[in-house]
């Protein structure tokens, strides 16, 4: 079960934009991260390369500051919004929220609650 500040120093991570470090300090080894009701993607590292992928197609990435998170146990929800910009100058905004399981003070599971047609899917 993680901590209200451990949670909190994960959110400061991802508005920091530090996002690749987010994942390898706060996601075990055999995290997942779903999309909605898209499969979900299984292993840190592959969140990580996932990740990366997001970045590079993107000229800015933003999250705006978190105002609200809670934490029941090991259940997590944080409502995130961030904004995009794609390398091909078009913007982007999600406004998600994020459902985590969390084994110690590690994310084992995540899935992103969200509008698709925001991403055009």
């Amino acid at each position: 079960m993680p901590s209200r500040q451990t949670v909190q120093d994960f959110i400061t991570l991802v508005e920091q934009g530090q996002y690749v470090e987010a994942i390898e300090q706060f996601y075990a080894p055999h995290a997942s991260m779903q999309e909605n009701s898209q499969p979900p993607r299984r292993g840190r590292d592959a969140l990580v390369t996932y990740e990366r992928a997001v970045m590079a197609a993107c000229s800015a990435m933003r999250t705006l500051p978190v105002d609200s998170f809670l934490v029941d146990g090991d259940f997590v929800v944080i409502h995130w919004v961030f904004e995009f910009t794609r390398v091909s100058g078009s913007m982007l905004r999600i406004d998600e929220l994020a459902h985590q399981r969390w084994e110690g003070d590690k994310i084992v599971e995540e899935r992103f609650f969200y509008d698709p047609t925001t991403v055009g899917a």
